[in-house]
C-alpha cells in the first residue's frame, strides 16, 4: 500500500523544508553581501580612490578584479581582509560594514552631483527646537559658519551650497533632499 502524502518522518518532506530554509538563508546572505559591497564602493568613493589606487595603496594585496566583485556582492570578503581594508582607508573596520538590515542607505553619498543652489537661509533659534544629537551636531556647525564668516546677526544664516554638504551628513540625508529635511524641521527662513 501506497501513501502518496507526505508524513513528518517522510525524507522528501524534510529535505524540501530544509531546502527552503538554506534557499531563505541564501537569499539573506546575498543581499548582506550586496549591501557590503555598497558600503565598501561608497567609503572608497568617499575616499576619492578608483579600484586601481587601492591595489596601488596596497602594493597589489588587493587587486582591482577582487575588490570590485566584493563592492558587486559577487564575492564575499574575509574578517582579516576587510580589517586590512580598513586600514587602507584609514576607518574603523565596523565602519565597513552595514548598521541595520532595513532598505535605508548605511553611508551617505555626498559624492553625486547635488543641484546648484543660491543658498538656504536658516532660521537660528528654530534650530534650537531640533532634538539632540542632530540639532547639537548643526547647532555647532552654523556657530561655526558664523565664526568663519563673521556673520553675527543671530536670527539667520544662509548655508551655502559647498555648506549643504556637511549639514546634509549631520541630518544623515542625500545632498539633494538636505533642503527638504530643513524645511521638514521647520528650519527654512520663509523667504526661500
Amino acid at each position: 500500500m501506497s501513501n502518496e502524502s507526505s508524513s513528518p518522518s517522510d525524507p522528501s518532506s524534510s529535505s524540501d523544508e530544509s531546502g527552503e530554509q538554506a534557499s531563505e538563508l541564501d537569499e539573506a546572505t546575498v543581499q548582506y553581501g550586496l549591501r557590503v559591497g555598497e558600503r565598501l564602493r561608497s567609503i572608497r568613493r568617499q575616499k576619492r580612490l578608483s579600484l586601481q589606487d587601492v591595489e596601488a595603496l596596497s602594493s597589489h594585496e588587493f587587486k582591482a578584479s577582487v575588490l570590485g566583485a566584493y563592492e558587486r556582492g559577487e564575492r564575499a570578503i574575509s574578517v582579516a581582509r576587510l580589517h586590512r581594508l580598513a586600514g587602507y582607508y584609514s576607518v574603523p573596520v565596523d565602519q565597513l560594514l552595514p548598521r541595520t538590515t532595513s532598505s535605508k542607505p548605511d553611508v551617505v553619498d555626498l559624492t553625486s552631483d547635488a543641484p546648484m543652489l543660491n543658498g538656504v537661509t536658516i532660521q537660528l533659534e528654530a534650530v534650537k527646537e531640533v532634538p539632540a544629537p542632530e540639532g547639537e551636531m548643526l547647532r555647532r556647525y552654523l556657530d561655526m559658519i558664523q565664526v568663519q564668516r563673521g556673520d553675527f546677526n543671530g536670527r539667520v544664516l544662509t548655508v551655502r551650497q559647498d555648506d549643504l554638504r556637511a549639514v546634509a551628513c549631520i541630518l544623515g540625508v542625500e545632498i539633494e533632499v538636505a533642503v527638504g529635511r530643513l524645511r521638514d524641521l521647520k528650519l527654512v527662513h520663509a523667504s526661500d
